[in-house]
């Protein structure tokens, strides 16, 4: 339960510490599924969260994404695998050259054999959305929350805490 409970917390720092004032989350019907393949050489990233889907089934030359096994590139073609989203940040390489940015909280990484790629966020936030005072007060925050913490609960999540302000303030400051 204390598991949930902080993933919970997790996605509450994320969405407090956003510029924009509030993300209006819209749901609707599953669409029906269609069968396409994929040109070889190119991928199908889709990336979302429960607020907003950010890219579907979109060719993109290149996905970075922070995984609790460490950061790695997905390019097509890339080897099958399954990985588990960690705080971090998610850089989407346009097929134009561009390059997007997004604080991820945690989630999944699917990697298919077909090249095509989804990514599941449990909070995705545009880069520029975070406020970085806000982040750095939240870490300071955190850090105090730590320091005074008393039972292993209020260690936990106090840790968890710290450890995604920390990965916050790094993608702000990259």
């Amino acid at each position: 339960m204390a598991f949930l409970c902080n993933f919970s917390r997790v996605s509450c720092i994320v969405r407090q510490l956003t510029n924009a004032s509030r993300h209006q989350i819209i749901r609707g019907y599953a669409q029906e599924a269609t069968e396409t393949a994929i040109p070889a050489g190119q991928m199908a990233f889709t990336f979302g969260c429960p607020s907003k889907i950010f890219y579907k089934a979109e060719n993109v030359k290149q996905v970075d994404v922070p995984s609790a096994t460490g950061s790695f590139g997905i390019l097509a073609q890339h080897v099958p695998a399954l990985a588990v989203l960690k705080p971090g940040l998610l850089s989407v390489h346009e097929e134009n050259g561009d390059i997007t940015k997004y604080f991820v909280s945690s989630g999944s990484v699917t990697i298919h054999a077909d090249s095509s790629v989804q990514v599941l966020a449990e909070v995705a936030v545009p880069l520029e959305e975070l406020d970085p005072q806000a982040v750095k007060e939240g870490l300071t925050k955190a850090q105090q929350e730590l320091g005074s913490a008393s039972t292993d609960v209020e260690k936990a999540e106090a840790q968890i805490a710290v450890e995604v302000h920390e990965a916050m303030d790094q993608a702000v400051r990259s």
